[in-house]
């Protein structure tokens, strides 16, 4: 029987950060895939000949300049490309908003719709950027428990009450942040609907609610964290998709003396006397280890791999009421040519074209999308978030085609007298119907597309409901309360058993802290 340091169940990002670390500090890894790719949902695969698409995430910026560091990525052949313009939102008067990071193109733009906000949004950026340095050192931090009675803890919790003073009345607005609603933020500082149109789409990502529901501003925040090559608040492609990310960290891993098995699927995690020492696989093989580390989602790890009876009765309460709901559907596109903007003409690249395409003309728009998911219907008017990476990056796509990406808002996880497999490509043609009124050469330009609903996520991917965080990222879900109140130390209620994925602080996004984190705290055990 074999037998490691240390097993880890998943390939994604956050379990080859993890890996990786402690690989680098003697111990010998070994990471167990349960699909033929690495990478979980950080993955590029080629599903038509020549393309190499990123089948679920498809931007990054949030990946950890330490981690970046520390394993030497970029010698393993990781590189990002930036976006400038970041941002091309169309409206139905023929207008357009481009955005990025170029303050004097923004001020240009913005100025078409108002001047005051032309003002109002360096400010605005500098407001989050003050509230960024106060809540970016948690990120690579394992939270203090304050029900633990320990010292530690509490100097831990009075060192970040102090960061909070220190502040000021940012402070205000720190809190605001974590624990409101996105609109009346954006309502307050700007006045034009186009500018608070598209920066609301970043409130609602993965999220099932709208922007005027509270804890819809952390998930606005989450997307102006991080950077790119140096540049806060940067969003960029990953050179050969973002399964570049995913195959640097593994290189780096193995360079280091981790092992990584694809095709070998976790059926248990093994206990004896209250202690996880290995995991039996799929097709009957058991591996034995002092150390247990799960990258799935709380819900796989703890109700599917493991007895519930193994585990303390309040804990798997706190398990079982975590929110899965998903409210995002991917398409992936390969086309002949790009979309032709009735705003924006042009087949050829431009500045429309590189960035994020924001599909969302107005607030109400919005909200009624919310609406039909909130009855368990797909929305009639879908929120449309679209990138064209071969525009950036040609290396993704065969000569003269292109490959987009479209992130959909909203279609639950739950339908209502219907199920996505039936589903799914029926809204794929409304969601290519309403692109079609801003680009009418889309359609034709359409060579091939997979769709993937809620339901193929979970299947694919294993994140249960499609979620994409691996959990809703509410408040009462986040820092000392993630996954669950008293483990949010990566910790759980078996001796030897970690957890290092999105379930776990800081939550979604593809940046390796939770993998670091969980590296940490494995190496002080």
């Amino acid at each position: 029987m074999a037998s490691y340091d240390v097993i880890i169940i998943g390939a994604g990002h956050n379990g080859l950060v993890t890996g990786a670390y402690l690989a680098r500090a003697g111990k010998r890894v070994l990471v167990l895939e349960r699909r033929e790719v690495i990478g979980g949902a950080c993955v590029t695969e080629e599903i038509w000949p020549g393309c190499k698409v990123s089948t679920a995430a498809y931007v990054n910026s949030l990946l950890r300049p330490e981690i970046i560091r520390d394993l030497e990525l970029r010698r393993h052949g990781f590189e990002m490309l930036p976006r400038n313009p970041s941002s091309f939102t169309p409206f139905p008067d023929g207008r357009y908003l481009l955005l990025g990071p170029d303050a004097e193109l923004n001020r240009r733009e913005v100025s078409k719709f108002s001047t005051r906000d032309a003002e109002a949004l360096p400010r605005y950026e500098k407001m989050l950027e003050r509230v960024a340095d106060f809540i970016e050192p948690m990120l690579m931090e394992t939270p203090p428990d304050p029900w633990s009675g320990r010292i530690s803890d509490y100097l831990r919790l009075g060192e970040m009450a102090w960061r909070f003073v220190k502040l000021g009345r940012a402070g205000a607005n720190a809190i605001e942040i974590l624990t409101g609603a996105a609109r009346p933020i954006l309502d307050r500082w700007f006045e034009s609907e186009q500018l608070k149109v598209t920066l609301a789409t970043d409130a609602i990502i993965g999220a099932m609610a709208s922007p005027s529901m509270a804890g819809t501003a952390y998930v606005l925040f989450h997307h102006v964290m991080g950077e790119c090559n140096g540049v806060r608040g940067v969003w960029g492609y990953v050179r050969g998709g973002m399964g570049g990310i995913s195959h640097a960290l593994a290189s780096a891993a193995r360079e280091r003396g981790t092992e990584i098995r694809c095709n070998a699927s976790v059926q248990k995690i093994l206990v004896n006397d209250g202690r996880a020492v290995g995991v039996a696989l799929s097709n009957g093989e058991e591996i034995r280890a002092s150390i247990v580390v799960s990258n799935a989602d709380a819900n796989v790890t703890f109700l599917r791999l493991l007895d519930a009876q193994q585990l303390p009765a309040d804990f798997i309460e706190s398990i079982r009421a975590i929110d899965y709901t998903s409210a995002s559907l991917k398409i992936n596109v390969a086309l002949s040519e790009l979309p032709d903007f009735i705003s924006l003409p042009g087949r050829k690249p431009g500045p429309q074209h590189r960035g994020t395409i924001h599909i969302c003309p107005t607030f109400d728009y919005l909200e009624r999308a919310y609406d039909d998911a909130k009855y368990g219907r797909p929305s009639e008017l879908p929120v449309l978030e679209c990138t064209i990476p071969s525009v950036v990056d040609p290396t993704v796509a065969p000569p003269g085609q292109h490959l987009m990406s479209m992130f959909i808002q909203y279609a639950p996880t739950h339908l209502r007298g219907a199920n996505w497999d039936d589903a799914k490509e029926k809204f794929a043609d409304r969601c290519f119907d309403v692109l079609s009124e801003y680009a009418p050469n889309f359609r034709q330009a359409v060579i091939h597309r997979q769709v993937l609903s809620p339901l193929d996520m979970e299947r694919r991917y294993g994140l249960t409901g499609g979620n994409i965080f691996q959990g809703a990222m509410h408040l009462h879900r986040l820092f000392f309360l993630r996954p669950a109140p008293g483990y949010a130390n990566y910790r759980t209620p078996i001796d030897g058993l970690y957890m290092c994925g999105a379930a776990t602080h800081p939550g979604g996004g593809v940046m390796g802290a939770c993998g670091y984190n969980a590296a940490r705290e494995i190496l002080r055990r």
